[in-house]
Formats: C-alpha cells, sequence, structure tokens
C-alpha cells in the first residue's frame, strides 16, 4: 500500500513516499499537485499531513493539548490552532481578538502565518479521495524513539538523530532528492518523511489517534492526530 507523508515547506509543500528501495520524494505549489504527482507514481491510499485537519468553532483543539502533553520538553512545537473565524480574519490582530473572545487565547505570529496552508488544506480535504489523517513531526519521532526527544530537529545532532530513527524504521534519507531536495530546508524533509511513517502505521492499522475518538466541529471533519 502507497502512502504519502507531507510538511509544508517554502514555496509549497514536500511529500515523501516511502518505496522497496528507499523514498520517492515530490515537491509542487498547491498540496493537490502535490498528491497528484505521488499518485502518478502508484495510487496513494493514505495521506498523513502535518497541518491541522478539522477546526475547532469555538474551543481549544484536544489533538492540539494531547500532542503537548506527548512530546513533553519539545511541546512548544505544537501550535495551538485558532478556531475557524479566527483564520478567516484578514489580519493577526482580528485573529486575536477573535480567537481570545471565544478561547481566552490569542494567536500567535506563527500560527496566523500558516493560515494560507490551513485554508488550502481545508479546502482540498473536502473532495479528495484518499485517507487523509493529521500528524505531528515531533509527536511521531516521540512514537518511534520510545521517548520524547530533546534534541531540538535544527541543531546537527537533532537532525541526525532524527534520520537514523527513520533510517531504522526502513524510510532512508540520503542522496539526490530531486526537486524536493532543492526546495525544501533539512527539517522540512525530516518532518515530511515522519509523516510517511506515520502514514504507513494507518495504512497498516497500527496507529493511534489522539484524541480516540477524534472530536468532530461544525465542519464535519474528524480531528485527531495520529502517530
Amino acid at each position: 500500500m502507497r502512502v504519502l507523508g507531507v510538511d509544508a515547506c517554502k514555496g509549497g509543500w514536500i511529500g515523501i513516499a516511502p518505496t522497496a528501495g528507499g523514498v520517492s520524494a515530490y515537491f509542487a505549489a498547491h498540496i493537490a499537485e502535490l498528491v497528484e504527482r505521488a499518485d502518478a507514481d502508484g495510487a496513494v491510499e493514505v495521506v498523513a499531513i502535518d497541518i491541522p485537519v478539522g477546526l475547532a468553532d469555538a474551543s481549544r483543539r484536544r489533538a492540539d493539548l494531547l500532542a503537548r502533553q506527548a512530546i513533553g520538553p519539545l511541546r512548544s512545537s505544537v501550535f495551538i490552532t485558532p478556531v475557524r473565524v479566527a483564520l478567516e480574519a484578514p489580519d493577526h490582530a482580528t485573529a486575536t481578538a477573535r480567537n481570545r473572545a471565544l478561547t481566552g487565547d490569542g494567536v500567535s505570529i506563527q500560527a496566523f502565518g500558516l493560515k494560507p496552508k490551513v485554508r488550502q488544506v481545508d479546502e482540498w480535504v473536502r473532495r479528495r479521495t484518499h485517507r487523509v489523517v493529521e500528524a505531528h513531526p515531533e509527536v511521531s519521532f516521540a512514537q518511534l524513539a520510545g521517548a520524547p526527544l530533546t534534541l531540538r530537529k535544527t541543531t546537527w545532532a537533532g537532525a541526525e538523530l532524527r534520520r537514523r530513527l527513520l533510517a531504522g524504521a526502513g524510510i532512508p534519507l540520503d542522496g539526490d532528492l530531486g526537486a524536493a531536495g532543492r526546495h525544501a530546508a533539512v527539517d522540512d524533509v525530516l518532518d515530511a518523511a515522519a509523516m510517511a511513517w506515520t502514514a504507513r502505521r494507518v495504512a497498516r492499522g497500527e496507529a493511534l489517534a489522539r484524541p480516540d475518538p477524534p472530536e468532530v466541529f461544525s465542519d464535519g471533519l474528524p480531528c485527531a492526530i495520529w502517530t
């Protein structure tokens, strides 16, 4: 069963698909185009993506809170997803005001900066033919390692640790990754590969959902972070 792990990167999206001998890597400006390119090499059945799927209406998402608990030292890497009306705001100040009125929380600049990618996936996921699940790289790496990591992926030691974990799980990252390698940063590649590991677990029926069962908001999309 072919699966695809996806992470946002500068200029678009990177996808990693495990193969018998290694990985195939893909890059595209739009999520739909990325999955189409992966499908061209063989139908993808499960897509795991590091972007919110299922937006809350007036509360924090339990998925974000449980993911933070699962990774301990690196919990700040899990952004608290703004509510839907906040992500529809024209600017950060308005988004913060809307989110605070409903949840008591503001919206970080980083979380608001993901707005174009979140909205792109929110539109695409409603018409997809694949099974799509949300995942988070650090939660996946913690599951893969058997304990939360303490080294950040932006350090050499942190990046090398994650690469070794992935290689041990049959997802080696070496050699030329083509356009994906030219467009994506090192941490983007590592994150997409971690998403691929999670997608494979979903396909095999081995994955865990946080929460279980997933929450469902007014958009009707199951909201959980899978590992």
